[in-house]
Order: structure tokens, then sequence, then C-alpha cells
């Protein structure tokens, strides 16, 4: 599937409603688009794009800036492994290499099953626990090669789906906003513009050269 769903099609407008400005809602579209699927796909940018009135380049941009949103398809598990200085000290090379030779493929590779992409990565924030790894972004925490590979067997053995569900899931309870705090451009008085947005100071002109 690329372009959104009729489901989320509707979440989508449900999503884009809690924002002064429909451009607002580019990254939790994108989210729900990499949850539908696992990865954002140009048809489902495109689609984005047309639920907030923005051309197909602008959605690009904001999806290829942040490193979390997978423009190709990965596998339902991303292991990312910590190579940078704290786990570097502490096993964090030895570790990707362990990982690379359990999974059968190197960093930047898919499995042939399509379960597991591994990826080597810069730090993520988990300095004082290396060598650390992320599965789907879950932190996994001084992790040893047998504890690797025991992460694996449960992964495989679907022990692990209540605490690490497939890739693109950022959470299993979605956020609703009640309807009087929804931030829509109907919500102010009068309708238009929220008075905290409307009374900012437009940008001068461009000079024309």
């Amino acid at each position: 599937m690329a372009r959104l769903s009729p489901d989320n099609v509707t979440l989508a407008r449900e999503i884009i409603a809690r924002y002064p400005r429909p451009k607002s809602a580019l990254i939790p579209l994108l989210h729900l688009a990499q949850e539908q699927d696992g990865w954002v796909a140009t048809d489902a940018m495109e689609h984005i794009a047309q639920l907030v009135g923005v051309s197909p380049a602008e959605v690009i941009g904001t999806c290829s800036f942040y490193e979390m949103f997978k423009r190709e398809p990965v596998g339902t598990y991303l292991v990312n492994v910590c190579t940078n200085i704290s786990c570097l000290l502490l096993g964090g090379e030895e570790l990707l290499e362990h990982v690379e030779h359990t999974l059968g493929v190197r960093a930047g590779g898919t499995t042939p099953d399509g379960s597991f992409t591994v990826e080597d990565v810069e730090c993520i924030a988990a300095c004082t626990e290396a060598p650390c790894l992320q599965v789907n972004y879950r932190y996994r925490h001084r992790v040893t090669p047998e504890g690797f590979d025991q992460l694996v067997e449960d992964l495989r053995a679907g022990r692990l789906a209540e605490e690490i569900p497939p890739h693109g899931t950022l959470a299993r309870i979605r956020q609703r906003v009640p309807a009087e705090r929804v931030a829509g451009p109907a919500s102010p008085v009068g309708g238009g513009e929220p008075a905290w947005l409307a009374s900012r100071p437009a940008p001068p002109p461009e000079k024309v050269k």
C-alpha cells in the first residue's frame, strides 16, 4: 500500500484539524504513513501533500531531513547499533560485528526474510548504558553478544510483541484531542487564523534585484 488508507485519511484529517495551519501536521502525517507501511512511500508523500495543500517537494524535504523516516522498505525490526565514543570504548564495534554475523547481513542491509535491518548509528543518548542499541527505537542497554542472541530469539518467537511493535509504530495509544481544544482555523472567535498567529508581523517584502 502506498497512499493512505481510507481509515488513515480520516485520522489524518483529525490530526490536521489540531493545527492552525495544515502544513504544521506534516511530521505526524509522515509518522502515520510510516506506521501504515513500515516506511514512507513516494505516493504516500504525494497524498500527504494533497491533504495539507503543499507541494510534494515540501513533504519530501521534511521526510528526508529526519533520520527516523525511511524512504525505502526496512525490516520488521530495525536494529540501530551505536558505535559512538562511549559505546565504542565499551565494545560497540565488536557488538556491531556480532550483530552482522548473527543476522548474516552487513550494516545497511536487511535479512532475506525481511525481519531485520541493521544500521550503524551515531550516539543514541544512552552513554551511561554502553554498549547499547535500539530495536525500532526501543532501547536495549549494556548489550552483550549473548544478550543480543537472546533478543533475536525472543523477537523471532514473538515474545516481545508487546514491548517492541513492528517498525513504524510510535505508540500503542492514539492521541486524542477534545474538540474544544482543537487549534484549527475555525476555533478562534469569528473564524480565521488564531489571534496569536494573526498578530505576528509579516516578513518584509523581498527586494527585487
